[in-house]
């Protein structure tokens, strides 16, 4: 269950005059699930048209008439539409598959605006960048959905009260060590299972790994079927060389020339840029992170990138539930990407209702040593530097760089302990000399990356 965007669904049909929605998001993220149990808790009949059924329906949207095309769709659907009101619902799926939709939605803002009206659709970016018409800008809203987080994962587990736990954490409160431990485990869980909703679905169900992976299998097909859809004349096989690439290195700078040696790096950045494109993908880029917003200091070519979602990503590298389960936190944390990739995964959820959604972090390469901080984030006006790693604070000398550089207050690091906030006092070599710095070290379990954005304390003076 998304509880997030079923919140936004909730304000945005108790408006008088609504905008048309359109729900984008990869595939089988549960955009059409979640729009038909939105219409059954508000007891809405839904009207629900799968346009990929009907490409010949083209021609009727682009009348841009929509009481006549609701007519229509009156009589195709054998359920009443009109008159207009909120005991209704229009939902248009799959509405990349008929391309006229799209510009349509205006009119039904002008001419219908108190019809409810949602539409999804799946790689939309591709139809936007091939169709030369007008996008009904200020007509329309957008409720953007990744994969469900950890806490949308207890729910499914019938496991509440722990989800409650980690929504209403406040920096103070003390977690049970047996409740600490426990979370750990079903962390350790998620990172197999991930937040594909026919995947946790299958688990919650069946409580199989074995199932699981058959899920998993499938899901990773379905996105390689895809391909011919949106990459045009290029290379098929190296599409997916890229796509099996960019799994196994999550979180590393990209080189274009570690993806293949023998194709330009104009052709990987492509390629790369087209698997971000269907949201596959996502970039998290290198911001010099001087100020407010993030985005506004980036460089596009330093970049590195994580997976739509963390169960997909290690079904691709092959790690089982047996891989999993046998490291140690420590190693968990400090070694390879699943840790990285689950704060990121979750980073991206708490900036999906963002104007920027884009995730930076912070990268200085020198000729003697580098310098790198896993992500960089913009909270409550505040420039937060986020590092994942297992160990004291002496191991942390590049958030210790970042705040030299950057004067930053506060910083945050998750690990596997229980949460603790410490002042940082130590010596770093900058600029030909010695300086010291001193701020406050917020450590948070790993399972408490969603309450982040709502811990106030660490934006005090």
């Amino acid at each position: 269950m998304n509880r997030k965007q079923l919140n936004l669904l909730n304000n945005w049909l108790s408006k008088e005059s609504k905008k048309p929605l359109v729900v984008r998001g990869a595939r089988q993220v549960g955009k059409s699930t979640l729009i038909r149990l939105f219409a059954e808790q508000q007891q809405c009949q839904l009207a629900e048209l799968n346009l990929e059924r009907y490409p010949e329906l083209g021609a009727a949207f682009a009348q841009n008439d929509p009481v006549t095309l609701t007519n229509m769709l009156e009589a195709l659907l054998a359920t009443d539409i009109l008159p207009a009101g909120p005991e209704v619902m229009l939902f248009l799926d799959e509405i990349q598959s008929v391309p006229e939709a799209i510009p349509a939605l205006r009119y039904f803002y002008e001419e219908l605006p108190q019809l409810p009206l949602i539409a999804a659709g799946s790689l939309l970016e591709f139809v936007l960048s091939r169709h030369r018409f007008a996008m009904p800008v200020g007509r329309v809203e957008y409720l953007h959905m990744g994969p469900m987080t950890f806490t949308e994962f207890l729910d499914a587990l019938e496991e509440p009260k722990l989800a409650e736990l980690i929504m209403t954490f406040e920096l103070g409160d003390e977690i049970n060590p047996v409740i600490h431990d426990k979370l750990l485990a079903l962390l350790r869980t998620y990172f197999f299972v991930g937040g594909m909703p026919e995947a946790v679905d299958t688990y919650a169900r069946s409580r199989r790994f074995k199932e699981v992976t058959d899920v998993h299998n499938s899901i990773i097909d379905t996105y390689r079927e895809d391909f011919p859809k949106y990459i045009g004349s290029r290379n098929l096989n190296r599409i997916n060389t890229v796509f099996n690439f960019a799994a196994r290195n999550v979180g590393k700078k990209v080189k274009y020339s570690h993806y293949s040696t023998d194709d330009k790096s104009a052709t990987i950045k492509a390629d790369i840029e087209l698997l971000c494109m269907a949201r596959v993908l996502s970039k998290v880029t290198h911001s010099h992170s001087n100020g407010l917003p993030l985005q506004a200091e980036i460089e596009e070519k330093v970049y590195k990138l994580i997976f739509m979602d963390i169960g997909l990503m290690n079904a691709i590298c092959g790690l089982g539930w047996d891989s999993i389960s046998r490291d140690n936190e420590r190693r968990l944390v400090n070694e390879g990407a699943i840790a990285e990739q689950f704060i990121g995964q979750h980073l991206q959820d708490f900036l999906l209702t963002s104007t920027n959604r884009d995730l930076t972090y912070w990268l200085r390469e020198g000729r003697a040593t580098n310098a790198e901080v896993d992500y960089v984030v913009a909270i409550h006006g505040q420039i937060v530097p986020v590092e994942i790693k297992s160990g004291a604070t002496g191991s942390l000398k590049s958030l210790h760089q970042f705040v030299a550089e950057k004067g930053t207050r506060t910083a945050v690091r998750f690990d596997t302990r229980l949460p603790v906030l410490q002042t940082v006092e130590t010596r770093v070599h900058r600029s030909g000399q010695f300086s010291d710095i001193s701020y406050r070290l917020l450590s948070l379990p790993l399972y408490l990356v969603e309450r982040l954005p709502e811990i106030p304390l660490i934006y005090d003076g």
